[in-house]
């Protein structure tokens, strides 16, 4: 802050708090050349940031008589925690400037060194995302995606079909637009929603129960299935 900027911001505490008042004006003065010292590295306002608004807040939550260190403190704090948020990158296009083909990158140091000069001292917000969650490298990874269809591709998920017999069945009826009997639990064998139908089988020698996934559904499972696919076509219909 320039020495107006902290003129103004004392002038700002000691009409919050009166008892900061001073009626020498030697000791007026050096109070203010104390402020000036110790806030000559901290901005009146930047990206996220009000030395007024942490005066403020010091002065409602605390007993104490605010110090400058109770300004400048936190705004220290603020900018770490800005310059960790910072991943430090910014689009090529937006610094024509640099040349691409120089091969010593002093030009691109010199602006990222910059960038990171200009958000530490809060003249420039953080770039708090990834490359590839903007720009052309970002419509890339869409249109990629788009084309696969899924995060998994198909070849991928055609091989996958023999090992998993289950999802392959139930991708195939929701590409055909067809029932689906895992969409119901089954009233018979009581398998919830989304596993397959379950046999017991008890062991001769203890009589333990034990479940066995069913290769095929109970022809009452089928019935609700078809019913519920039934009443959502009607809802679908209707909206």
């Amino acid at each position: 802050m320039t020495p107006r900027e902290v003129a103004a911001l004392l002038a700002y505490v000691v009409g919050l708090d009166p008892r900061l008042a001073l009626d020498d004006q030697a000791a007026a003065e050096d109070r203010l050349a104390q402020w000036c010292d110790l806030l000559s590295d901290v901005p009146a306002q930047a990206h996220g940031w009000d030395a007024a608004r942490t005066a403020r807040e010091h002065i409602a939550s605390s007993p104490y008589r605010i110090q400058p260190s109770d300004v400048s403190r936190p705004w220290f704090a603020h900018r770490a925690d800005v310059m960790r948020r910072h991943v430090g990158t910014f689009e090529p296009t937006e610094h024509p400037e640099i040349d691409p083909d120089d091969e010593t990158g002093d030009a691109f140091v010199a602006a990222l060194r910059a960038e990171r000069l200009a958000v530490a001292a809060g003249r420039q917000a953080p770039v708090t995302h990834r490359a590839l969650t903007s720009g052309p490298a970002a419509a890339e990874v869409e249109r990629r995606l788009a084309a696969l269809g899924d995060y998994m591709p198909k070849t991928v998920r055609d091989l996958l079909a023999a090992h998993r017999p289950h999802r392959a069945a139930r991708e195939r009826l929701a590409a055909a637009n067809l029932p689906d009997v895992l969409d119901v639990p089954c009233t018979w064998c009581l398998a919830p929603q989304g596993e397959p139908c379950r046999g017991r089988r008890i062991n001769p020698g203890n009589h333990a129960i034990a479940y066995r996934a069913r290769k095929d559904p109970h022809p009452c499972r089928v019935e609700d299935a078809a019913a519920h696919y039934a009443r959502r076509q009607e809802q679908e219909t209707a909206a």
